[in-house]
């Protein structure tokens, strides 16, 4: 177990292994989102009360998780990284970064498209939709403090505990609905108990959720090997690899 765990943070095996896996996370990924949105825009029924304005969750919800869990891997790593020196892990949670800021903006504007006609208004200062864009300035400055330093070592310190305090946020966002007299509608699919959604438009759900969980690691994978360029470019097992290929 420790001597699988100690490979993962070999840079040279993450590389050979992150080549291989990144088409089958791509692929995965592309069919799954086509299928979701096949069955997400065109097979499920319309709401009774949205109607067809409800289709724009098999965007926003993917979107909303993975701004999320993008964060929680990237401060998971940032954690490894500064705990047990790995430098391996400083590069996953720089790839994250941007990965997750994406995310985080598609589920905002998505959002504040639903939002305009459910709500009448584009933006609210709902607690929800508050505590999403802390998340978004959290990405940013995480960013920022990592280009701001020079010395990649204290870059890499830094910005680490700048995500680990940041993780406090995570919470804050998922129980908003609920310590808050919110707009934000409450959890229908991870609420204990049966979701309030229906199988036919549940299941394409499901299927788009995955989908974009796929894509996010095939993307933090490229990512990561292009932040692996950089960081070991000029170790031998790097130079091997180049020359061979």
């Amino acid at each position: 177990m420790w001597e699988f765990i100690h490979k993962l943070g070999s840079p040279p095996h993450f590389w050979r292994l992150s080549g291989t896996m990144v088409p089958w996370f791509g692929w995965f990924a592309a069919i799954l989102i086509v299928v979701g949105t096949v069955g997400g825009l065109w097979i499920a029924p319309q709401d009774y009360q949205q109607l067809d304005a409800f289709r724009i969750i098999y965007f926003h919800v993917p979107s909303a998780w993975l701004s999320q869990f993008g964060y929680v891997v990237m401060a998971v790593a940032a954690a490894v990284g500064l705990v047990w020196r790995i430098k391996l892990a400083h590069a996953i949670a720089a790839a994250c970064a941007p990965i997750g800021a994406s995310f985080t903006v598609v589920a905002l504007a998505t959002g504040s498209i639903w939002g305009k006609p459910m709500w009448g208004t584009w933006w609210v200062w709902d607690a929800r939709l508050t505590s999403t864009l802390v998340l978004l300035f959290l990405y940013f400055g995480y960013m920022a403090l990592r280009a701001a330093i020079d010395d990649e070592n204290r870059a890499d310190r830094a910005s680490a505990l700048l995500a680990i305090i940041g993780v406090i946020n995570i919470p804050i966002i998922k129980y908003s609905v609920e310590w808050w007299n919110t707009l934000h509608q409450p959890a229908t699919i991870s609420k204990i108990g049966k979701p309030s959604m229906e199988p036919e438009m549940l299941v394409p759900l499901l299927i788009m959720w995955l989908g974009f969980t796929f894509f996010f690691f095939a993307v933090l994978m490229v990512r990561a090997r292009a932040e692996l360029l950089v960081r070991e470019r000029n170790k031998k097992w790097l130079r091997d690899v180049i020359d061979r290929g």
